[in-house]
């Protein structure tokens, strides 16, 4: 009777193991499906990760004809290779980034490089090589040559520093810092310190120097410790939209020889938008000041040159744009513009410039083109200076670029 009784016991005590057996396997089995699942889910992140890495660029091309230039009349102007780009925008992780170098014939520049990160959907911040927040963005223009702010260093502007921008529905701040400028200032370990894509003060200006003359020895300068503040507001008026705006920008110059300086800047700007209208205003007013002498004239640094501005000045800009549609073969948009720019109230003597373009911009798949006829007089490009005193010049410019 007992070894029936243990028998049955053993018989039952396989079958029970024998299931837990067939538990655990299987138990196994959905273990190891599922973490094949997030293995495969996980190297599914990592290749959306790798796509959000974008490569982009352009390569342009200019034809300019030049009533200043005898010689570019003489040969019905000149066709010359502008620049070659490259691009890098995209994200890893919650870290977002963008970068974009620069070759010329004359010179290779980096245009910005930074990092950033997104805390909300309204919330940025960034840190590198960044656009300077003030007045008008992205452009406070619509042609190839920009406003004549932007030769004073006060439109698309390129600083290193930290970003901050909070944008919502109807507003925008923009709050930044910014060391020096993006060749690391006066002490910045660079060779040439006008090779750069943005002008900004590199020197100050002494009298009876040349207006492109490199600055003179112990009167290099940089600008650093800047702080910059930007408002906008956005307001609808039936099919009229209004973005109006409000900047200032302070901060040190710092001087070769020890001299202290400080400069500062102030705009106020309004964009409007109705139908396919867009009409862009600003007033701007900036000023350089250096302890214990009456400086007129700045050294500003940009595109392998020096050149110089008024140590003070107001500005004015006015442009108007149309938009239109089109289908004519490739080409799918025509943007038509007027931008006007005067700089006036400069210290002594110095007359006004004024710089008129009237253009069309050409959209046709990758291919981009400006064809603009400028009319200027005392404007960097178009056969003058900032603190010239020059006749009133001409210039036909076609820029056409692929972008990728």
């Amino acid at each position: 009777m007992i070894r029936y009784t243990l028998a049955a016991s053993c018989i039952a005590l396989a079958l029970t193991a024998n299931a837990n057996a067939t538990q655990v396997d299987e138990e196994l089995e959905a273990l190891k499906n599922r973490i094949e699942q997030l293995e495969s889910e996980q190297e599914q992140v990592k290749e959306d990760k790798d796509a959000s890495i974008k490569f982009g660029g352009a390569a342009r091309f200019q034809y300019s004809y030049e009533d200043y230039d005898v010689d570019n009349e003489d040969r019905g102007g000149d066709f010359d290779f502008d620049l070659f780009r490259i691009d890098v925008n995209g994200n890893v992780d919650d870290v977002i980034f963008s970068a974009q170098y620069r070759w010329h014939q004359y010179m290779d520049v980096i245009h910005h490089a930074w990092v950033g990160y997104n805390f909300d959907e309204k919330q940025q911040a960034k840190i590198g090589i960044t656009q300077v927040p003030f007045g008008i963005l992205t452009w406070a223009s619509n042609s190839f040559f920009f406003s004549s702010n932007f030769y004073t260093g006060l439109e698309d502007d390129y600083d290193m520093g930290l970003n901050y921008t909070y944008s919502g529905d109807a507003n925008r701040l923009d709050l930044a810092f910014y060391k020096n400028d993006e060749q690391g200032g006066l002490d910045g370990y660079v060779s040439d310190r006008s090779e750069r894509y943005s002008y900004d003060v590199v020197g100050v200006r002494l009298a009876g120097e040349g207006i492109y003359d490199a600055p003179s020895e112990g009167k290099a300068a940089g600008e650093t410790n800047t702080l910059n503040a930007r408002y906008a507001h956005n307001l609808a008026f039936g099919d009229v939209a209004v973005e109006l705006g409000v900047s200032a920008q302070a901060g040190q110059l710092e001087i070769q020889d020890g001299t202290d300086g400080d400069h500062m800047a102030a705009a106020l700007h309004s964009v409007i938008n109705y139908d396919r209208w867009n009409l862009k205003l600003q007033l701007t007013d900036y000023e350089y000041d250096v302890d214990g002498m009456d400086v007129e004239r700045m050294v500003v640094g940009a595109y392998a040159f020096y050149d110089s501005i008024p140590a003070e000045a107001t500005s004015y800009v006015a442009n108007v744009a149309y938009s239109l549609p089109v289908s004519m073969g490739p080409i799918s948009n025509l943007t038509f513009y007027n931008d006007y720019s005067l700089v006036t109230d400069k210290p002594g003597v110095q007359e006004d410039t004024f710089m008129n373009v009237t253009g069309v911009a050409i959209t046709a798949g990758g291919l981009y083109t400006y064809v603009d006829f400028v009319v200027a007089e005392n404007q960097p490009f178009i056969g003058g200076s900032m603190v010239g005193n020059g006749e009133t010049n001409k210039r036909l410019n076609i820029n056409f670029g692929y972008y990728f």
